[in-house]
């Protein structure tokens, strides 16, 4: 029998999980804004778990069971699909979605310039680009892989619910 004592427990596993959330969406705003490296609809989407996971993360941190942290791991392999098929795009394994056209993009654009019809927009990102990569892997797939991890932890903390 092993020591319960040797063991993080489900709140520490949750604040693991929703903080590895916190510092991947983190990561995306400073590459965003910071670096000026522009989401395109792929990227978007792989936050949107991560914002549910902090959800997640802050109901299980107040209320008991299991749900929460399943909701958690739920949303972490959410991500996850998403950041693998993401990954499968830019590498050309299978095609994008058609949102990841290479379409009008309005970021950084006021009200007065949308409204400008002598304004250039600038296209958006290709989902099929890969901006950043580090080891050779795209953000994407990062966030694939450290997802799967996030989600781990998440279910370790269900287990302990």
């Amino acid at each position: 029998m092993t020591d319960p004592r040797l063991f993080p427990s489900r709140n520490a596993l949750v604040l693991l999980a929703a903080g590895g959330s916190a510092a991947m969406l983190a990561f995306a705003l400073l590459s965003q804004y910071g670096f000026g490296l522009w989401p395109c609809p792929l990227c978007l989407w792989q936050r949107w778990p991560h914002g549910a996971a902090l959800l997640a993360g802050a109901a299980a941190l107040a209320l008991p069971g299991r749900v929460w942290p399943l909701l958690g791991a739920a949303a972490a392999l959410t991500t996850a699909g998403i950041g693998a098929f993401h990954a499968g795009v830019e590498q050309g394994w299978w095609q994008g979605l058609q949102a990841c056209g290479a379409g009008p993009g309005i970021a950084g654009l006021s009200a007065e310039a949308l409204l400008n019809p002598a304004i250039a927009v600038p296209a958006a990102p290709r989902c099929d680009a890969i901006a950043f990569a580090f080891a050779g892997l795209s953000m994407a797939a990062w966030n694939a892989i450290l997802s799967v991890g996030l989600a781990g932890l998440w279910l370790a903390a269900a287990r302990r619910g």
